[in-house]
């Protein structure tokens, strides 16, 4: 095996140990986040707020099926609406679980119609990238290797729509 030499290129103190500069001393990093149980009641939140939004949802992916230029495109959203139905029916499964009482909508939010069909993908691109940060926290809390994996199928599911949703974007010279 050959040696390299790395005097001079890599740093003498990693920046992870140094105590002054530590990566987990700055201020973005929020431990609270990761501690359980302490985070469960956020998590239990953060469901509930996923389903109120459930209705606003499906008139929005409605929306940009029948504004969709192209079976293609119709396809592609269908696609990512059904996902999201089932991601629903999770968190539902997961909160039950959890607490023992069915998860119930109470939604107040209404649908504004994006100006554009390119205003609706941006729209769909942003909301993608917020419900993985989102979902992400209550992943933190979840101590069943079910339930984690659960919310792994939903982030990773909510990552390929935001994929797909900028597909779209760019294949409709969106700007």
């Amino acid at each position: 095996m050959k040696e390299y030499d790395f005097a001079g290129i890599a740093p003498k103190i990693s920046p992870y140990l140094d105590a002054d500069n530590s990566f987990y001393n700055q201020d973005f990093m929020n431990v609270d986040k990761f501690d359980y149980p302490e985070n469960l009641s956020n998590a239990m939140e953060l469901m509930q707020q996923a389903l109120n939004g459930e209705v606003e949802d499906q008139m929005f992916y409605m929306w940009l099926i029948s504004n969709a230029p192209s079976e293609e495109e119709r396809q592609i959203i269908g696609s990512i609406r059904d996902d999201e139905m089932g991601h629903f029916e999770l968190f539902r499964q997961i909160y039950y679980d959890l607490t023992g009482m069915s998860l119930r909508q109470n939604s107040e939010e209404t649908f504004m119609e994006p100006e554009s069909y390119c205003e609706g993908l941006a729209r769909a691109i942003i909301g993608e990238q917020n419900a993985v940060r989102e979902y992400r926290k209550i992943l933190y809390a979840m101590q069943s290797r079910i339930h984690i994996n659960m919310l792994i199928d939903i982030i990773t599911d909510e990552t390929r729509h935001g994929i797909l949703y900028n597909y779209l974007f760019a294949r409709n010279a969106c700007r």
